[in-house]
């Protein structure tokens, strides 16, 4: 029996159909659920809908179903549509009338609304912590291996000096804007969608300010409707931020699977951490980042399904939305995990050295003889031109000494200042708040 339902049994083909894998994702969902019923009802209490020993009841069972889903002991029955019929059948079983009030003044709606946004900023943290990790590991790599040089290329063509320093925090930095995405998402992810109901608020005298304090929320979803507007939306920004994120991965990926080629041969693995080959015993297979790579891709993809999902959808609630926990919700995992292993990876990446002493690199030096001689006082085009006609010649002695000062160049990484950056990111979150909340939530 459904908490929606009357005296008609639902045909069991449409019902399997419409339910699909709802109850799977929703496992996700439970802490969360939780949580807006320990808001809510706080909520209820405050206006008269509930009276205390009803709260103090519900309040403490309501903690114990959150301890139990922590400990993995809680499940989503079959005979259940969903977390929230599952939620509100165990408290009715265990104490009784009080636990059939939780529902007053909510909506599925507006439940699943607050659920998803209490799961996502969840998420949203732990990808943060997870990108943090490896923005740490980047920069104490390119400080450990910041005058060691390498070729820098374009267009895949040998193009000027780098160095490892330069390349391992190019990514860091770039992690850092991925983050100012992230922080968008959380910005939208922040707001409160309790109390719209099924999209067109309550004749109940709510107290959605309340619930937002209480649950740790920066601001409301203020206007009911575009409460309920903003499901679909908000995958959709979540989802940007993540595929910025994915994208610096899969560019990292793709590096790696090149310097490890022997064709480049600028840094290794040991063994246990590579595959080999089943005929060619010589191998040493890059699965980890090819594996990266790909994942990465696939989380690229992401943001556009569930535009195509969400595309042209009238105002209000449409079922299409339960579809969209199963492309997202599998994708934090994924993200985490690519992170993780990342930085794994990394804890044990061998450089070569010396690299750009083999002749086949001498060309890259080629503009730090350009410049030496407009140093000495000969105009750039008339610089440009002789080198250009030695190497032409075959004339051409590279100087391989580099002299890069200003701010971000091979001898200059200002990787203190990309830090910065980092920190202030970080700063502008403001998890400790939500943190905080959370636990006077659960006394």
């Amino acid at each position: 029996m459904k908490i929606w339902q009357k005296n008609i049994d639902v045909d069991s083909f449409v019902e399997t159909f419409t339910v699909g894998q709802d109850r799977e994702m929703d496992m996700n969902l439970a802490a969360a659920d939780v949580l807006g019923s320990l808001a809510h009802t706080k909520m209820l209490n405050s206006i008269g809908l509930m009276t205390d020993q009803d709260l103090l009841d519900v309040q403490k069972e309501l903690k114990n179903i959150y301890k139990e889903i922590l400990a993995g002991d809680f499940r989503i029955q079959d005979s259940v549509e969903d977390v929230h019929s599952q939620v509100e059948m165990m408290l009715t079983e265990r104490i009784g009338d009080a636990g059939k009030k939780i529902h007053s003044g909510r909506s599925r709606n507006d439940q699943v609304l607050v659920d998803l946004k209490l799961y996502f900023r969840s998420e949203i943290e732990s990808i943060f912590n997870n990108t943090e990790e490896l923005f740490n590991e980047l920069i104490s790599l390119s400080n450990q291996h910041k005058n060691i040089l390498m070729p820098g290329y374009t267009h895949l063509q040998i193009a000027m000096p780098s160095s490892f320093g330069l390349w391992f925090a190019a990514y860091a930095e770039s992690l850092v804007d991925d983050l100012q995405l992230l922080k968008a998402a959380w910005n939208v992810c922040n707001k409160n969608p309790l109390g719209s109901a099924a999209g067109y608020g309550s004749s109940f005298p709510l107290n959605r300010t309340l619930t937002t304090k209480l649950l740790g929320f920066e601001d409301l979803n203020y206007n009911v409707v575009y409460a309920q507007m903003g499901r679909g939306k908000t995958e959709r920004i979540l989802a940007q931020a993540m595929s910025s994120i994915a994208a610096t991965l899969a560019k990292f990926a793709m590096d790696v699977t090149l310097f490890i080629n022997q064709n480049f041969g600028f840094i290794s693995f040991p063994a246990h951490l590579t595959t080999g080959s089943s005929i060619m015993p010589h191998k040493k297979n890059p699965d980890v980042f090819e594996l990266i790579r790909s994942r990465c891709n696939k989380i690229q993809a992401l943001p556009n399904e569930i535009a195509l999902m969400t595309t042209n959808l009238p105002v209000g609630y449409h079922r299409d939305l339960q579809l969209l926990k199963e492309n997202l919700f599998p994708a934090f995992q994924s993200l985490n995990d690519c992170l993780s292993i990342a930085k794994y990876m990394l804890e044990n990446i061998s450089i070569k050295e010396n690299i750009l002493d083999d002749p086949k690199y001498d060309y890259l030096f080629s503009v730090e003889v350009v410049n030496n001689e407009v140093l000495s006082g000969v105009p750039f085009r008339e610089a440009y031109r002789k080198i250009g006609l030695d190497i032409e010649e075959g004339k051409f002695k590279p100087a391989k000494e580099v002299n890069h000062t200003h701010e971000g160049s091979i001898g200059n990484l200002c990787n203190d200042q990309i830090q910065r950056m980092f920190s202030e990111v970080k700063a502008e979150f403001g998890f400790e708040k939500v943190d905080k909340a959370l636990d006077e939530l659960l006394g």
